[in-house]
C-alpha cells in the first residue's frame, strides 16, 4: 500500500516533538488507572512528560513494530512539548496530564489531520478548530497524543467491509489474536487502549462501533445518551444517532472520561440538555453497585454464541450473588423490526450530514458526497482494493430531509426502539437496566469476504443496537473469555440514565475481576508475537 507523506516514520514524529524527557517512566504505568497515575502526580513521582514518552515508545515497538497492530494512525507531534506544559501548569483537571487517543473522525484543531481513514481528505489541511468534545479535553488537562485508525468512514462505505480497515492506516489487528478483527468501527480505539498504548481513547457510534470494539479488545466502552457529548467537528453518519463515547480498561477510567466530555455545545443542538445532565460519573461507582438492582435479561439479544452464553449465564449468578434481582426473559418490543427504518434513516442523514460537516472543511475540493464517491473511483485501486462503496451509492441516490419515507422511517424507527422498546421493557418489570452479551468472541479478519459477525436472528441487528437506534446510552464491561478471545456484557436503559449504569457495571465489574491484558498471539492457540510487560 502506498504510504502518504504523513505517514512519518515514529523516530521522525517523535524528533518534531521536542527532545526526550530526562525522567522515564516505570513500564507497568501503560497499565495504570486515572486514580494512580494522578496519585503518583501529585506525590511528584510522575511527570506527563514522562508518561507520554512510555506511551510513545510502545506505539512505536507494538504498533508499528512487533506485532504491527496499526490502531494508530499518528501520533502528536506536539505531544511532549504539550505534555511538558501540562507539568508546568500543574492543573488539578479531571484528566490532568492523561494521554488521549482520539479516533481519526474527530476534528483537532492542530497539527493532526482529520480523515474517517480515507485519503480523500488525507491532503487536506487539519481541521481549522477543535470538534467541542476535544476542547473539554484539554480544558481537563488531558493530552491529546494521537489519532486511531478506524473502519473508514466508520464503516458506512460498504456492507461488505472489514471492520478496522481504512486505505489510508489498513487493516487494524485484535491485541489479543491477532488475525482475529477488533471490530468497528472504533477499532482502532479499542485495540490501542486494549494493547497499552493509551490510558485511554475516544471512539464514535452509530450503532455498535463503540460497544463491538470494546468487547471485541476486552475492554470498557460507554456509548452516551444522543446530546450528552457534542458531535460538532465530528465526521458524521447521522445526527440521530451518532455519539462519542469514552473507551477504557476499567470503568472508573471510561467515567472520568464521560464527565470530561459531557456537556452542552451550542454548535450541536442535540446538546441542549445536556448541562442539566452531565455530572462527574466517578460519583457513582459503588462497589455494591448491584445490590438490590432490577436488571432485565433480553434473550432475544442471546442465544447467537455458546461462549457468549455461557459467559452471560456466569454473569447473571454473578449478578445474584452480589444482590441484584434478575428477571429473566425479558422481551424487548420491535426488536425484529427496528433494522429497515434504521438503515433508510442512516442513508438519508449520511448524504445530508457529510455535506454540512464538509462545508467546515478547508483547502479540499471534497465538498458532497457524491465529490468522495467521485474520488473513490478515481482512486479505486487504493480506496476500493477490497470491498466497494454501495452504501454511498445508496445514501446518494435519497432525496432530502423532508422526504416521505425518511419522515416515516424517522419517526417509526425512534417510537420502536425507546417509548415502545426499551421504555416499554423497563416500564412493565419495573427494571433499572437491560442485559445481553455484547458480542460472542470476535472473528477472523477476512478482507475478501468482510466481517463474519455471529448475532444470531438475521432479523436482529446485534446488542447495540435498540439503544443505539432509541439514542440512549450502553456500556460494555469486560465479562470472560473464550480460548484468549474477550467476552463483554453489555447493560442499557432509558435516556440519560447512565449514572444507574456506571453503577451497575463497576459493581459487577468490581466482583467479577474479568481483564487481563492481551498476549499478541499470532492465532488462537498460538504463539505470543511480542514480549510485553503487563500485571
Amino acid at each position: 500500500m502506498t504510504r502518504l507523506p504523513l505517514s512519518l516514520s515514529f523516530a521522525a514524529l517523535l524528533l518534531a516533538s521536542t527532545a526526550l524527557p530526562a525522567q522515564s517512566a516505570d513500564p507497568a504505568l501503560a497499565w495504570a488507572s486515572i486514580k494512580d497515575l494522578h496519585q503518583r502526580m501529585d506525590a511528584g513521582q510522575l511527570r506527563s512528560e514522562a508518561l507520554a514518552q512510555l506511551f510513545l515508545e510502545r506505539i512505536q515497538r507494538i504498533d508499528r513494530d512487533g506485532p504491527a497492530l496499526r490502531s494508530v494512525l499518528e501520533t502528536n507531534p506536539d505531544a511532549l512539548k504539550l505534555a511538558a506544559r501540562i507539568d508546568k501548569q500543574k492543573s488539578k483537571g479531571a484528566l490532568r496530564g492523561i494521554p488521549v487517543l482520539l479516533k481519526d473522525n474527530i476534528d483537532t484543531g492542530d497539527r493532526m489531520l482529520t480523515t474517517a481513514g480515507s485519503l480523500a481528505l488525507a491532503d487536506a489541511p487539519p481541521a481549522p478548530r477543535d470538534a467541542g468534545l476535544v476542547a473539554r479535553l484539554r480544558k481537563s488537562g488531558a493530552l491529546i497524543l494521537g489519532k486511531t485508525n478506524l473502519s473508514e468512514w466508520a464503516n458506512m462505505r460498504s456492507s461488505h467491509a472489514s471492520s478496522g480497515w481504512s486505505a489510508r492506516g489498513g487493516q487494524t489487528r485484535n491485541p489479543y489474536v491477532l488475525d482475529r478483527n477488533p471490530c468497528g468501527s472504533s477499532a482502532g480505539s479499542g485495540a490501542a487502549v486494549a494493547a497499552g498504548l493509551a490510558t485511554a481513547a475516544i471512539g464514535s457510534e452509530t450503532d455498535g462501533s463503540i460497544i463491538c470494539p470494546a468487547a471485541a479488545n476486552g475492554i470498557v466502552g460507554i456509548k452516551p445518551t444522543v446530546g450528552l457529548v457534542s458531535r460538532s467537528g465530528i465526521v458524521p453518519i447521522s445526527h440521530n444517532q451518532d455519539t462519542a463515547g469514552p473507551m477504557a480498561r476499567n470503568v472508573a477510567d471510561a467515567a472520568a472520561v464521560l464527565g470530561a466530555i459531557a456537556g452542552s455545545d451550542p454548535r450541536d443542538p442535540a446538546t441542549a440538555e445536556a448541562d442539566k445532565h452531565a455530572t462527574d460519573y466517578t460519583r457513582f461507582l459503588d462497589p455494591n453497585g448491584l445490590k438490590g438492582k432490577r436488571i432485565g435479561v433480553v434473550r432475544g439479544l442471546a442465544g447467537a454464541e455458546p461462549n457468549a452464553d455461557r459467559i452471560l449465564e456466569q454473569s447473571i449468578a454473578l449478578m445474584k450473588a452480589q444482590g441484584a434481582v434478575i428477571v429473566d426473559p425479558v422481551e424487548l418490543p420491535h426488536l425484529k423490526e427496528l433494522g429497515d427504518p434504521e438503515l433508510t434513516v442512516l442513508l438519508y442523514d449520511l448524504k445530508h450530514d457529510m455535506q454540512a460537516y464538509l462545508a467546515t472543511r478547508r483547502g479540499t475540493p471534497m465538498k458532497t458526497l457524491a465529490d468522495l464517491i467521485a474520488f473513490n473511483k478515481r482512486e479505486a485501486e487504493r480506496e476500493m482494493p477490497w470491498f466497494g462503496q454501495e452504501l454511498f451509492e445508496q445514501a446518494q441516490a435519497k432525496g432530502p430531509l423532508t422526504d416521505k419515507d425518511y419522515v416515516e422511517a424517522q419517526a417509526k424507527a425512534k417510537r420502536f426502539a425507546g417509548p415502545e422498546g426499551i421504555d416499554a421493557a423497563l416500564a412493565k418489570d419495573h427494571l433499572d437496566a437491560l442485559l445481553a452479551p455484547s458480542w460472542g468472541p470476535t472473528f477472523v479478519t477476512d478482507p475478501v469476504l468482510g466481517d463474519h459477525v455471529v448475532s444470531g436472528d438475521p432479523t436482529v441487528g446485534g446488542a447495540s443496537q435498540p439503544a443505539a437506534v432509541a439514542g440512549y446510552p450502553s456500556i460494555t464491561v469486560p465479562a470472560g473469555f473464550a480460548h484468549e478471545l474477550p467476552v463483554g456484557i453489555v447493560f442499557f436503559g432509558a435516556k440519560w440514565s447512565e449514572p444507574a449504569l456506571i453503577t451497575i457495571a463497576y459493581g459487577f465489574e468490581q466482583h467479577a475481576q474479568a481483564w487481563r491484558a492481551p498476549k499478541f498471539l499470532d492465532t488462537v492457540g498460538g504463539k505470543p508475537v511480542v514480549a510485553d510487560t503487563a500485571p
